[in-house]
């Protein structure tokens, strides 16, 4: 019986050791705490005019789950992707323990009091245009493509062109 303990043992220790062993699967590192987040908010602005788009801040941190979930769906979202790649210059802006960025969330009023993921959309001249509440986007564990792809269009360069409004009552 002792014998049959001592293998028992001895071949759990050799598993929970070869499992310490095994690859972790890390979550994908899309916030970096050591970006210069002002210098490179100017050069989305800077990208976005040039391309008569404007820039969406994707404010949070490799820590948040529902900040890697929302990032999961508008890259894996062959609409959402390609919306987004069309209307919009992209920045994730760190907020952790590392880095809060206190100044740059402070000159963009204070987004972090929504909750991450928050939202800031700048038109090309840096203005901002509106904090998004990612709250309002959820649906179950994740975030609603619909209620993505609305917000997205409702801060896009043609849904803030007056030229927009002014061919639809032409054509009325």
């Amino acid at each position: 019986m002792k014998k049959i303990l001592l293998i028992a043992t001895l071949a759990f220790a050799s598993v929970a050791a070869k499992a310490q062993d095994a690859p972790k699967t890390e979550s994908p590192k899309i916030y970096n705490p050591a970006a210069d987040a002002k210098a490179d908010i100017s050069a989305a602005i800077k990208k976005a005019k040039a391309q008569h788009k404007n820039v969406l801040l994707q404010i949070g941190g490799n820590w948040c789950v529902w900040c890697l979930r929302f990032n999961d769906l508008v890259t894996k979202d062959a609409d959402l992707n390609k919306y987004l790649a069309d209307n919009y210059v992209v920045l994730h802006v760190n907020y952790s323990p590392e880095n809060k960025n206190e100044k740059v969330l402070a000159a963009l009023g204070y987004p972090q009091r929504f909750g991450f993921p928050v939202f800031v959309v700048l038109d090309g001249e840096g203005n901002r245009l509106h904090t998004q509440n990612s709250g309002y986007l959820e649906e179950g564990k994740g975030h609603s493509k619909e209620k993505v792809m609305e917000f997205l269009q409702g801060w896009s360069p043609a849904a803030l062109d007056p030229k927009s409004y002014e061919e639809k009552e032409k054509a009325k």
